[in-house]
């Protein structure tokens, strides 16, 4: 393996095995999607004794697209091959490892560049229906700086010349992720997968059966990774979905916390000299929990109709790809 570097800066992977645990790729990757209870399986599993799985959740490491405008990640993001490694170092011999990023599931490379490290791999996704995903998805891309436009509506309506590379937020650090009919193909995204490992490498999970019992899909996981399902977990809720209050008032926190722009600079670097950085960090979560963020905004009906309709070929060859009625189940066949 090698941890150089390309021109663009992306992470070159060479393919070399080690059983070294130093040099050893995960056994095992969650691939997907995003607000899908990816971030819910990922701690429940962590939990289990025969499971390792990094601090820093979503490394992004083998899809190195997601890294276009090096998005701001708390405890960093694997830049070489042997930070990526090291992320798993701490593994006991007798564990497993694995990670969890959700847009691998997205990611045009990443299940070819998994393969080629790890053909032996067990993939695991979990895809939603479309419509709600999309509303969950837009929430938290406006809620993470990713997009400006708080009206799902007409964030979908600038997808055409977003394409063209048009209305592209100035500092959005992630612009492929605002093409939103992207993040639903779930065929095209299963088939990448299915194309480099065997079917009985990779699981396919449905949401609304880990909604209703997370516990028991989370023992049908630990049955495929082949380890002990009996040991207790408790049931878990992360990342719920949350509202942006207001975009203005969003990006002036934003700007100041990054400090963006010469008055952002200056304003950030005279709180900085008078305050310590715990309070810092507690000013601003209090800020965001109390006058940014509020609860989950009701649902645009009509908006929410269109989409099912829009999508339901998708779903259809997804219910026709993975043998099951994924139609019936979210209501597709009532539309009219």
């Amino acid at each position: 393996m090698s941890g150089k570097q390309s021109s663009t800066g992306a992470p070159v992977v060479a393919s070399a095995h080690a059983d070294s645990r130093a040099n050893r790729m995960p056994d095992f990757f969650l691939v997907g999607q995003p607000k899908s209870g990816t971030t819910a399986l990922y701690e429940m599993l962590r939990r289990h004794p025969r499971i390792f799985m990094p601090e820093n959740k979503e490394p992004w490491f083998l899809a190195p697209e997601l890294l276009d405008r090096a998005p701001p990640r708390p405890q960093g993001t694997p830049r070489t091959l042997s930070e990526y490694l090291a992320l798993f170092s701490d593994a006991d011999p007798g564990q497993l490892t694995g990670e969890a990023t959700a847009m691998y599931l997205w990611s045009p490379t990443a299940a070819e560049r998994i393969a080629q490290e790890r053909p032996d791999a067990r993939i695991i996704a979990i895809l939603r229906e479309p419509a709600s995903l999309l509303r969950s998805l837009h929430l938290q891309w406006v809620k993470s700086y990713v997009e400006t436009e708080t009206d799902l509506r007409r964030a979908l309506e600038l997808e055409p010349a977003r394409r063209q590379g048009r209305e592209i937020p100035r500092y959005t650090y992630w612009p492929q992720g605002l093409l939103y009919s992207d993040h639903v193909r779930y065929v095209e995204q299963l088939r990448r997968y299915h194309r480099v490992f065997p079917p009985e490498q990779i699981l396919t999970l449905i949401y609304d059966d880990f909604r209703a019992d997370n516990e028991s899909v989370v023992r049908r996981v630990l049955s495929f990774l082949d380890v002990d399902g009996n040991v207790q977990i408790e049931p878990l809720q992360a990342n719920p979905t949350v509202a942006v209050r207001s975009g203005r008032l969003h990006e002036l926190v934003h700007a100041v916390s990054v400090g963006r722009g010469p008055i952002s600079r200056a304003i950030k670097e005279a709180i900085k000299a008078v305050t310590p950085r715990a309070a810092r960090r507690d000013a601003l979560h209090a800020v965001n929990s109390s006058v940014l963020y509020g609860g989950k905004p009701p649902d645009d009906d009509e908006l929410m109709l269109e989409l099912r309709r829009r999508y339901r070929s998708e779903v259809a060859a997804l219910s026709e790809y993975i043998d099951r009625d994924l139609l019936a189940l979210w209501g597709y066949d009532e539309l009219g």
